[in-house]
């Protein structure tokens, strides 16, 4: 979708009949059609395909010689059996560029099992640090791995056209959800792999800075990072806590870690006496970043988020209007946009086979009648 918004042809090649599985994961739906689904999968022609036919297979063959990218994430040789692993498209289309998106990658011990968002952060530590410290672990609120992995995808292949643009050669990339989870725990990795630092679950707290935090209001919560001194003096300020700065105990972040427990008790008591509103309006201008804790009608009716455009609509050809949250990066020159609805189920199986792969009428019939196409 990412490369779709940039302009690409995206060729959604699903099952007939049934489609992408997150056409049916739901409630909620908008009609017929699931909000997963249009969540990821707008500017997209949808092509549906059955793979286990070999006139189907030919029919991907054909799309793979005037394509520039496949991407897939079957698990691990599926294709292969196929005929539409690596080695059998290289030869057909030397150009190629072949992007394998999978659970745990294409070759060692857990290589052929299934695997979901969920599955990978578990595996790779995420699900284990986040919640809160006396509670049980939590998965994030949004499929973040499977996020992280697609984006990596994304930068993977725009490098691969670069590098083909210098050798005229495709080539195969492989991602998966596991090695983009572990490549995300970042600073906790370091902790470990560097300083023998085990990490666990900290809510919505920072292991190596204080305050770094959501604090209850009297209504809801306020996150607040100050990570220097000067910001944290600022924050002693503002809350009108001028002894919190000449205390030995914060006079550097290294010591307010150390005495963590009774530096929060001070500034929870301090937030709970006004609501987030008056927060709000307190610390405007303040030189340490802070935040309301939104629901989703707060975030899509925030000034920013507003400002920012974020949210599109464009005409679906079954539900009508659909509402899209747009790109998150704009460019002075180029496009990044939001162009079309997500598709119905083999909605451009016509199109793409004439227009595209100069299919005849009657072939695409023949194909259809077969079931080979949908």
């Amino acid at each position: 979708m990412v490369l779709s918004d940039m302009g690409a042809e995206v060729i959604k090649v699903e099952r007939p009949g049934s489609g992408d599985d997150t056409r049916t994961w739901g409630p909620p739906f908008l009609g017929t059609e699931s909000c997963y689904f249009l969540s990821v999968n707008r500017n997209k022609k949808s092509v549906a395909v059955d793979l286990k036919q070999p006139d189907g297979v030919q029919v991907i063959q054909d799309l793979v010689r005037c394509s520039d990218v496949l991407v897939e994430n079957f698990v691990p040789g599926a294709l292969d059996r196929l005929g539409l692993g690596y080695s059998d498209l290289q030869t057909l289309a030397p150009h190629l560029i072949y992007c394998s998106i999978s659970g745990y990658g294409t070759s060692g011990p857990y290589k052929s099992r299934p695997g979901y968002d969920v599955m990978a952060a578990s595996f790779g530590g995420l699900v284990g640090v986040t919640g809160a410290g006396d509670g049980e672990p939590c998965k994030v609120g949004v499929a973040m791995t499977d996020l992280a992995t697609g984006l990596y995808a994304h930068g993977a292949i725009m490098a691969a056209l670069l590098e083909r643009q210098k050798t005229d050669r495709g080539q195969k990339i492989d991602c998966n959800l596991l090695s983009t989870q572990v490549s995300c725990m970042v600073n906790l990795a370091s902790n470990y792999l560097n300083g023998g630092r085990e990490a666990c679950r900290w809510g919505t707290a920072h292991e190596s800075i204080v305050p770094y935090q959501a604090f209850p209001t009297a209504d809801g919560h306020i996150t607040i990072a100050a990570g220097s001194n000067d910001q944290f003096s600022a924050l002693c300020r503002v809350l009108g806590l001028p002894k919190l700065q000449t205390d030995e105990r914060y006079s550097t972040n290294a010591q307010r870690v150390e005495h963590r427990e009774s530096l929060l008790a001070t500034l929870t008591a301090a937030f709970r006496k006004h609501s987030t509103e008056e927060w709000l309006a307190v610390l405007e201008g303040c030189p340490f970043p802070y935040a309301p804790i939104n629901s989703l009608s707060q975030v899509f009716s925030d000034p920013q988020v507003v400002h920012s455009g974020l949210v599109e609509e464009v005409q679906h050809p079954g539900v009508g209007t659909v509402k899209q949250v747009g790109p998150a990066v704009t460019f002075s020159a180029s496009q990044n946009k939001v162009r079309a609805a997500p598709p119905l189920l083999g909605q451009h199986t016509y199109q793409v086979l004439t227009e595209v792969l100069g299919y005849t009428h009657h072939q695409v019939e023949e194909l259809r009648r077969q079931g080979v196409v949908n």
